[in-house]
Order: C-alpha cells, then structure tokens, then sequence
C-alpha cells in the first residue's frame, strides 16, 4: 500500500506543480515570482523537489512565507497590497478562479486567513526609520495640556472616535463634558475626577516623518518633581498658555507653573520651544490678534531670561484644544495666523542630533516587575540590542537585556530618543531606584557624591549659606544634597569669577559650589554629556536654583 502510494504522489505532484504555476503569477504581482522562482531554485535543488512532499507541512510553509515577503514588499509602496480578486478586471478574476479551484483548498485557506496581517506588519519594517521626538507639554494647571494631547491622537487616529464617545458619556454624567478629551491621556480615577494629571501620561502619535511621543506632565505646583522627570525625557517642549482672561495673568504671576515650567524645561535640556495659546475660541478671546499678542509680549522677555532665543528657539501659535481649531487644519476665523499648524509644524522642525556611536546611556524613570524586572527610561546616547549586556550603575550590577519594546512596540534593536521597555536579566526589581543609569560595560558613567557646580539662584527669599539642604534632580534621579561649600561668585555679564570666597548668595546670583549628596548618584560633568549635567534644586516646593556639574570631586576615604 504505502510504496504504491509513494509511487503514485510524484506523479500526482508533478501535476499539482504544473497547475500551480499559473497561477503564482495571477494573484500575485510579478514581484512575487523572481523571488519564488529564487528561492526554488536555490532551496531545492530539482531532484529533490519530488519526494520532498511527503510531508504536505513544508511545501505549503515555504509557499506561505513567500505568501507574506510578497505582501510586505507590496504594501510600503502604496500599491493596493489587499492583492485579491479587487485589483483585477472581471476576466482576469474569473481566470484566477479557475486557477485557484485546481490549487489546493488548503492553500486558498490558509491565504484568506493571511490577509489581514499586512496591516499591521508593514507599519513595523518602517518604524524605526521614522525620527523619534519627545514632546512634553508643560504650562499652569488647567491650561489645556491633556486635552490638547488628547485631541491630537484623536486626529492622527491614535483613539479611536468609539473610546472618544465614551470618555465623552462618561465625563457628562460627572458634569464635566469639557474634560472628556484630556481622559485620553489621564487615565487613572484620580486624575479624572479631579481633572488634574498628576503623573507623567505617556502616549504616541505619527506624522508623515516622524514618530512623536506625547509626555504630558502635570501643571498642578505640588507634583512638579514628576514633570522634571518628564521634561528630562524630552527634545521639544510645548508651553501651553491658556489665553482666556484672568487664566493666562495667573499662569504668569509670581507663584505661576507657566514661568516655573518653562524654566524647568529649560534646564532639563529642551532647546525647542512651542508656545501654543490654547482657548483661542473662547467667547471672551474670540480669536482676537490683540490678546494673543498681548500673551506673546509677556512671555518673550520671561523665556529670554530663562535661555531661549526668541528668534531661533521659540515658535508660537494660537489654537484651540477643545475645538481642534489649528491643530491639524488652519483656522477659518484666524486669518491673521499664517503659519502652519501644530502637528504640520512639528513634521517640519529639522532633525535633532544623537550620538549613537557614543556609549550606552539609560537614566531609569520607573520600573515595575512583570515576567521579570521591567524598566522604562529614554536612550539618550548609544545603541542598546536583543541580548547586550549592561552595567547598571551606580550599584554595578551586570545585567543582559532579554526583550526591548520602543514605544511598546518590540524590537531588537534601539537608537538614541527612543523611549524604552527593558525586560532585563541578573537583577532584581527591588534593586534598581529610578535615576540608576545603565551603560555600556566597557564605558561606565561616573558615579559619585560630590561634586563641583555652577548654580544660579532663581528665586529664594533669605541668603542661602554652606551648609543648606535641597532636593537635586538630575536627569531621573531625585536626590537630597547640601551645598558644603561656596567657591566663587561669576559675574553674570562678564562671566569673572571672584577672588575671594563668598560668605553666602542670594537670589539671582551665579555661583560656583561643592554639593554632597546623601548617596551614591551617578553623573556627569555638563561639558562631557549634557544630558546628565544639568540639574535643579528644589525646596519647600519652589525651584531654587539651576546649574551645571563642572567636575566631580573624588571621595576622601
């Protein structure tokens, strides 16, 4: 039986083969068949191709993957990759039917099932290519931030309009029908009833260049140090003003997030500054030039003090976040408006410059346990892959990277500004602290407790004398220090540093001190990675001062 049987399949696949080449060419464009043609000619060498199906499972495989390479190749180039019976005129779909009824049924199955899966797979060959940029928007409680990222998935088609109307329902039935937009982002119970975002939300859209990832940080003075964190991660910010009356003059005063906030970015290390105007349709604004101008004249001369040039760095633009009015499409009642909108103009800015050559650098912001010990954190210089492995430092912990997800999405590889997923291996979640930094062994980034550093007083009532204690962040670390020593004073204009040693300073002074950390941080000096040499200190809830390592001091054992 078996041997008859075996006899009699080459010759009855011999006539499968003859019937199937028809129709490869058919349903598929002729891409596909170069690479079919290739691969058996390669793969199989022709005596083989006879027995070789015994098994039935491996011709069917092979034609399978070829099945899937040719949709990919297709769908990139924007040709219609459904490759069906759509595509082709009445007399070639009936041709290709016959073709297909003597192929067999199985294969037809198994293609029907396949079709789906271009959607999702061509996105992934392209993704990485696209540029990653960190936007944070930032500015005072209730300026809009959250409904303005939320409002910009809505439009790139990150939420869908079916979630919208639920958030919708459910933020009338709280009677809070304007905030339905900013649960997008806020997600936890808190932040909704309460309408404010406490922690950093986290969320992504694309445009035609480039891959955003929206941080959307808290406006509210109490949870400032989770927006440092946010902002440390972050290429470009977005101060979002509200220009409603009385709502942009408190955003703006003394104890506004408005200043605070974009000072903050500023030392996180934003260059780029959007100033969106957010409330633009409100009846009491009514998108008039007037106020929008009245806004601008404020905050130039505030943002110049703070480090950004009016000229180069900062770009603003009236909006409106509840409407979407001049967020993707230009506004009809703005005429006076003539640059691009929001989400056009960020497609536009040039492209930000990374070392990826440079050593591996993490800052850790969270990290949680799942299958294993799970960080998060922004790749800010070097490539991290599938299997590397790292020092997670300052406790020099060997660690091997099991799986990377860039924006949840997995991948075997990552570039710097990605925002990262790590599952590692050889450490435990108890172990790492955020503001841990996981490097390249080979380059491992300074670690230490005290060290040199020019600071500039922002706002401080009294003198502030050796001996003080504030909160330091740098990067992602929050750490407690005290200035032991004050070295010089630098004159703001000439950049002179004092001979004698100062007895103490005050605001608005610039100052050259020695800090000591309560533990062990790691840094680096300002000059060397800037990223990591830029700090704030904080105190009684108020920023204190900004500053900039200038060297690490060894320890004296």
């Amino acid at each position: 039986m078996a041997p008859a049987a075996a006899a009699g399949l080459p010759s009855a696949f011999a006539a499968l083969n003859v019937n199937a080449k028809p129709f490869v060419p058919n349903v598929n464009a002729p891409v596909f068949v170069p690479s079919f043609l290739q691969a058996s000619a390669v793969e199989i060498p022709v005596e083989s191709l006879v027995p070789a199906p015994v098994e039935n499972g491996s011709t069917e495989a092979d034609m399978n993957t070829e099945e899937e390479t040719w949709e990919q190749k297709e769908e990139p180039g924007g040709g219609g990759g459904g490759g069906g019976q759509e595509d082709m005129g009445p007399g070639e779909a009936c041709e290709e039917g016959a073709a297909r009824k003597e192929d067999e049924e199985m294969m037809m199955e198994e293609e029907e099932e396949e079709m789906p899966m271009p959607k999702v797979a061509p996105a992934l060959p392209d993704a990485p290519k696209k540029e990653h940029v960190n936007v944070v928007f930032i500015g005072h409680v209730d300026a809009g931030k959250s409904t303005i990222g939320g409002q910009i998935m809505y439009l790139t088609g990150m939420v869908e309009k079916r979630t919208l109307e639920k958030y919708e329902r459910e933020a009338k039935e709280k009677n809070r029908e304007t905030w339905y937009l900013s649960w997008a982002l806020d997600t936890n119970q808190e932040e909704r009833d309460k309408g404010k975002t406490v922690e950093v939300g986290r969320a992504y859209f694309e445009t035609e260049k480039k891959h955003f990832t929206i941080l959307d940080a808290p406006g509210h003075k109490s949870f400032v140090p989770n927006m440092i964190g946010g902002a440390s991660q972050a290429d470009l910010a977005v101060l979002v003003i509200s220009a409603r009356k009385g709502e942009f003059e408190t955003g703006f005063e003394k104890g506004g997030q408005t200043r605070e906030h974009a000072m903050l970015a500023k030392t996180a290390g934003v260059k780029h500054l959007i100033v969106l105007v957010n409330k633009m349709d409100d009846p009491t604004v009514n998108w008039s030039l007037e106020r929008y101008e009245e806004c601008k004249e404020k905050l130039v001369p505030f943002l110049k003090k703070v480090g950004f040039n009016p000229k180069k760095d900062i770009h603003f633009m009236p909006c409106s976040g509840l409407t979407g009015a001049n967020l993707k499409d230009p506004v009809s009642e703005c005429l006076w408006y003539t640059g691009l909108p929001f989400i056009s103009h960020l497609d536009s800015l040039p492209n930000f410059t990374r070392s990826s050559d440079g050593p591996v650098r993490l800052p850790i912001v969270d990290k949680y346990k799942d299958m294993g010990t799970v960080i998060l954190g922004k790749l800010e210089s070097g490539c991290i892959s599938k299997a590397q492995q790292l020092v997670m430092m300052p406790n020099r912990h060997t660690v091997e990277v099991l799986s990377l997800l860039s924006d949840d999405v997995e991948t075997d590889d990552a570039s710097p500004g990605e925002n990262l997923k790590l599952r590692l291996k050889g450490i435990e979640e108890e172990e790492i602290l955020p503001g841990f930094i996981l490097c390249s062994p080979d380059n491992l980034c300074h670690s230490g407790r005290t060290f040199d550093a020019q600071i500039v007083i922002i706002e401080h009532k009294s003198i502030i004398c050796p001996g003080y204690n504030a909160v330091l962040h740098i990067h992602t670390c929050i750490e407690e220090v005290q200035i032991t020593a004050l070295i010089c004073l630098v004159d703001k204009k000439t950049g002179e540093k004092s001979k004698t040693r100062p007895r103490f300073v005050k605001q608005d002074q610039v100052c050259i001190a020695r800090l000591r950390a309560a533990g062990v941080i790691c840094l680096e000096t300002f000059k060397d990675f800037p990223q990591m040499g830029r700090f704030t200190l904080r105190d009684e809830g108020k920023t204190i001062a900004i500053g900039k390592v200038l060297k690490l001091v060894p320890e004296k054992d």
